[in-house]
């Protein structure tokens, strides 16, 4: 493989480690001879796992919704390494039920874990990127991140839309310190997510065909998700140690499908409305006519 791979060792700084991505990452970093700090709600079993690692990591308490747990996550990580190469947003979780039955305080419960934790990470990490005039930020998002529409998810869809949208920005303003980003968006994978990390709220009959069927094709099976995390944890280190990193990594059979899928629809739909949307503009003419009216708009 014609790959340009760091040869010296990183640090990596990893939320949500304890199961599903984040503890397969913590692995093929380790594998790979870099140094990590794993961070979870509780890390105590964590640090019993990979006590054969020794020195080369640090097990830390995070509860990403505390700016302040963030902040001493950080010192704690600088305190034993030094510095902090790759930052990994990946702790998060979704709950279940239609928008309209949902608890307001577990849809909001959610987007601070799923937004507000990278937010909060993110930012007690960035000044020492900037000092340092390096690094990568890793943060994990989802295919439906980027093409949406998973009915019962409404939360974790739109904080992954959020991640998304801030990530964009803070590749902009982070470029000129040496600080890269990439998104990362999986598809399905055989990791906890919609197992016991997954509350289902009950489902009224109405939305039986959108988000009941969704569970039962989805949610309750029994098959699991296509994608082995390990595989993929496996890429996004020899990506990250490569040195220049995509701005989105799609991982997984069905998330390319979807994500061109939905590309091709989108240049489709904005091709077929462009005479339409110039003409909003003064100096263009006015009216024009409608395209002719599409079977399924992009949703």
């Amino acid at each position: 493989m014609n790959e340009d791979v760091r040869t010296t060792q990183q640090v990596w700084f990893i939320t949500g480690s304890s199961r599903g991505f984040g503890r397969a990452l913590v692995t093929a970093v380790l594998d790979a001879g870099d140094l990590v700090v794993a961070t979870a709600r509780r890390p105590e079993a964590l640090a019993k796992e990979l006590a054969e690692y020794g020195h080369r990591v640090l097990a830390l308490p995070l509860d990403v919704t505390s700016p302040d747990a963030a902040r001493a996550a950080v010192d704690a990580a600088l305190a034993r390494f030094g510095r902090i190469d790759v930052l990994v947003n990946n702790a998060g979780y979704a709950n279940v039920s239609p928008v309209e039955t949902s608890d307001d305080d577990d849809f909001r419960a959610q987007f601070e874990t799923n937004f507000w934790g990278v937010y909060n990470v993110t930012k007690a990490a960035l000044p020492t990127l900037r000092r340092q005039g390096s690094g990568t930020v890793v943060q994990f998002s989802s295919v439906g991140g980027r093409v949406g529409g998973s009915p019962g998810i409404a939360s974790y869809q739109a904080a992954k839309f959020a991640v998304d949208g801030f990530s964009r920005v803070l590749a902009a303003e982070a470029a000129p310190f040496g600080v890269q980003v990439m998104v990362v968006e999986p598809s399905g994978f055989a990791t906890d997510w919609a197992g016991s990390s997954m509350t289902v709220h009950p489902v009224p009959d109405a939305y039986d065909e959108t988000v009941g069927a969704m569970n039962r094709r989805v949610r309750q099976g029994t098959s699991g998700g296509a994608g082995d995390p390990e595989r993929a944890a496996a890429i996004i280190v020899r990506t990250v140690r490569r040195g220049r990193v995509p701005g989105h990594l799609l991982l997984g059979v069905n998330a390319v499908t979807m994500a061109l899928d939905y590309s091709r629809r989108q240049l489709a739909e904005a091709g077929a409305w462009e005479q339409v949307s110039r003409s909003a503009d003064f100096v263009e003419p006015y009216p024009v006519d409608l395209p002719p009216q599409a079977e399924h708009a992009i949703p």
